[in-house]
């Protein structure tokens, strides 16, 4: 089974709507990862990534045969802020990586970030059968750690002083969250009740894709 036979096409929210990359969007990234602000929230090199660098990333990571990532739109403008992905998909273990961009910094703070966090870990769980959804934020990265904590991400570990910026080291944080802490959250019936999908389809999936 290939991964763009159930990665879905869009995910609709309260205020923003999910959609497959196209490569009309490659602007936007050549933009955002430009920008000093966003360099410092997702990268641990100093500074911006280079032009070639982005479009590298795009390719591979954004609109490639195994990406798992979709854009971020505003529902009432069709706007597009941001970018968020699943990676590292391993279906022995029912496990994946999140990551999440917001590119227009004036979209910051205002909770468009959270819901397109909530409609992912839904995807994730309820159509994908996934256990375990991970990511890992920089200490300072504060508007985003609230965040994941408000969708139920856990802080799991540290791994202390991994990052120097601003004059100071800063710890990286790992967080994770379990298809059972979701299922509480949200009122989902567990696996053995009626209704509730226990198949995985990804399981079929050749071993490395997504990772």
């Amino acid at each position: 089974m290939h991964p763009r036979a159930w990665f879905p096409e869009q995910l609709i929210g309260h205020r923003v709507v999910l959609r497959r990359h196209g490569p009309g969007n490659l602007a936007a990234f050549k933009r955002w990862y430009s920008d000093p602000d966003i360099a410092r929230l997702t990268r641990y090199q100093e500074g911006p990534m280079h032009p070639a660098e982005i479009e590298r990333f795009f390719a591979a990571r954004v609109v490639g045969p195994d990406s798992m990532a979709l854009a971020v739109h505003l529902r009432d403008s069709g706007r597009l802020i941001g970018s968020c992905a699943l990676s590292q998909l391993d279906g022995d273990n029912g496990s994946a990586l999140y990551h999440i961009t917001l590119g227009e910094k004036d979209t910051w703070g205002q909770g468009y970030g959270t819901e397109a966090s909530e409609l992912m870990l839904e995807h994730a769980f309820r159509v994908l059968a996934l256990h375990r959804v991970a990511l890992s934020v920089f200490e300072f990265n504060e508007r985003a750690v609230k965040s994941y904590l408000k969708v139920g991400f856990v802080i799991e570990g540290r791994a202390r002083d991994a990052i120097w910026r601003d004059g100071r080291y800063w710890d990286e944080i790992s967080m994770s969250i379990l298809e059972s802490d979701w299922r509480h959250r949200e009122s989902v019936p567990a696996p053995d009740e009626p209704g509730r999908r226990t198949t995985r389809p990804w399981d079929k999936l050749t071993a490395g894709i997504g990772r």
